[in-house]
C-alpha cells in the first residue's frame, strides 16, 4: 500500500459574499435584518447565514 509523502496542494477559497441588503420599505426584511444583527452580535454565525438565506428568499417571492 503506497502512502503519500508530500503535502497536498493548498486550498484556495474565495472571500465570503456580502450580506444581502434588505428592502428599505419592507417590514419583513427589516425584521430579518434585525434578527441577523442580533445573531451577529452574539456570534451565532449559523443564524446570520439563515437570516441571509431568508432575506434573499423573501425578496425573490414577494418582490418587496
Amino acid at each position: 500500500m503506497a502512502s503519500q509523502t508530500t503535502m497536498s496542494p493548498a486550498v484556495h477559497l474565495s472571500l465570503p459574499a456580502d450580506a444581502p441588503r434588505p428592502a428599505a420599505d419592507c417590514d419583513v426584511c427589516a425584521a430579518l435584518a434585525g434578527q441577523r444583527s442580533e445573531a451577529h452580535r452574539r456570534g451565532d454565525h449559523s443564524a446570520v447565514s439563515d437570516c441571509n438565506v431568508e432575506i434573499v428568499a423573501h425578496r425573490g417571492r414577494s418582490r418587496c
